[in-house]
């Protein structure tokens, strides 16, 4: 038996060194040595992990600039927050851009759903199920649709589509070149993750989405194509993109006993939250408009959102510019926290309700830091220790870690992403581990999982 034992953990390809050190042991007898199931990380395989990551931070990277282009046409933009520049265009402006949104992203997607064949387009499903495979077509088209529809307004996330299409560059990549099966799911799974990491800048929070969120596998045969793949991309990225923080001007912050108990006290309601959230995307995603009704239901959603806008211009956009004034401190009302948390979620998810497609990593992002931040006012307003913007951050990491269910993945992407928080990172962690804890014990989906499409009875046994 053991015997069997150490062949199933053969190393692929086998050592330069063949001869054992003089305890005999091997040394896959180290629990991340190796897997059950590895793929052989052969000269070729990193050539085309290579080349899978290259693709993927170049999607992710044009993607991006049609992006700001779209945002400019509508907009003015010019660079920096998009918020400056919705102040200056009236209402009327604003329910137009959204409205155009509407009636080009319901259309536009029916159509693609409509006309283009041959795959999927849902990553997630393909990666956890290991079966079938990505469309070209239908994948790329979406996420342009995406892209636009986002610059025009709309109130979902903008990383699904590189996500996409980096899972659809090591897809094509794998069936090109007739991988093993073993690599296929290893290119596919690197080259989403490559592409969100190259549109967020990071890397290393990429890499650890990718073994913990993607494969749920830690060993050294998955983390190094990992880190190696979103290091590729996010390098590739510098060429079009700045190299800067997703959310930059975000200060240091100074560790005060009081962020550790509000860690305590504040992680069951962020956990409760993020439940609620994960729970509504999976029921817009399972009752989303169908057929021809996406035609038109978009427009509607859109409209809505318009009206909202009047007041709350904030909720146009995936939510990064709030979240980047609420941590930079330049949001600090409470009656506007609370509004614009109870408000984001729920425009999120009839924007996926109407038939429109788009991420979720950025509208949680946001909706925990203003949860953060407005529990963290109340704090202030008894306690007189802290501040909004380091509450807000910790609120942020919590709804991430428990909304993906992947607190590392959550812990590290909050740290990339502002390139601070390591003072206050004993409560950040505490905050984080709790509410994944709590809402892994209330009910364990994730905003990937929820959104998983419908099997059939047979498949379920």
């Amino acid at each position: 038996m053991a015997n069997n034992g150490r062949q199933q953990r053969a190393r692929k390809p086998s050592p330069v060194i063949k001869s054992r050190l003089p305890h005999g042991r091997g040394a896959t007898e180290q629990p991340n040595a190796t897997g059950i199931h590895d793929a052989r990380l052969t000269p070729r395989f990193w050539l085309l992990l290579t080349v899978t990551s290259v693709i993927a931070g170049t999607f992710g990277s044009l993607l991006m600039r049609l992006l700001f282009i779209v945002m400019d046409l509508a907009y003015g933009y010019k660079g920096g927050n998009l918020d400056p520049y919705l102040k200056l265009a009236s209402p009327a402006h604003r329910i137009l851009a959204l409205l155009i949104a509407g009636a080009i992203g319901g259309p536009g997607f029916y159509l693609i759903r409509k006309k283009l064949k041959g795959g999927t387009t849902d990553a997630d499903d393909l990666i956890w199920s290991r079966h079938g495979q990505l469309s070209t077509s239908k994948s790329t088209a979406s996420s342009i649709l995406q892209e636009i529809v986002i610059g025009l307004g709309a109130s979902i996330g903008r990383e699904a589509a590189p996500k996409l299409m980096g899972a659809v560059a090591g897809d094509y990549i794998s069936r090109t070149f007739k991988v093993t099966d073993e690599q296929r799911w290893l290119l596919i799974a690197c080259g989403a993750g490559a592409g969100l990491a190259s549109v967020y800048n990071v890397p290393l929070a990429g890499a650890i989405f990718i073994v913990e969120v993607f494969l749920a596998e830690v060993n050294i045969s998955v983390a190094l194509p990992a880190l190696a793949s979103t290091a590729i991309a996010t390098l590739t990225s510098y060429v079009f993109l700045p190299a800067q923080p997703a959310y930059p001007n975000v200060r240091n912050f100074h560790l005060h006993g009081s962020e550790i108990i509000f860690a305590l006290v504040a992680a069951p309601i962020v956990a409760i939250f993020a439940t609620l959230f994960v729970r509504l995307i999976g029921l817009v995603s399972h009752h989303k408009a169908k057929g021809k009704v996406v035609i038109f239901a978009p427009l509607i959603m859109m409209a809505i959102q318009g009206v909202l806008g009047i007041w709350f211009y904030e909720l146009f956009g995936n939510g990064k510019d709030m979240a980047q004034n609420l941590l930079g401190g330049e949001m600090t009302s409470l009656p506007l926290l609370a509004a614009l948390f109870l408000l984001k979620p729920v425009l999120t998810a009839l924007v996926l309700e109407s038939g429109l497609s788009g991420g979720l990593l950025t509208p949680l992002f946001a909706s925990g830091a203003l949860l953060g931040g407005f529990l963290g006012g109340i704090w202030i307003h008894f306690f007189h220790s802290g501040s909004i913007e380091a509450y807000a951050m910790l609120g942020a990491s919590a709804a991430l870690g428990a909304g993906l269910q992947a607190p590392l993945t959550g812990l590290v992407l909050i740290l990339e992403l502002t390139h601070t928080g390591l003072q206050i990172i004993v409560p950040i962690i505490l905050i984080t581990f709790l509410a994944t804890a709590i809402s892994r014990r209330i009910d364990g989906y994730s905003i990937y999982s929820a959104r998983l499409p419908e099997v059939i009875e047979e498949q379920i046994e």
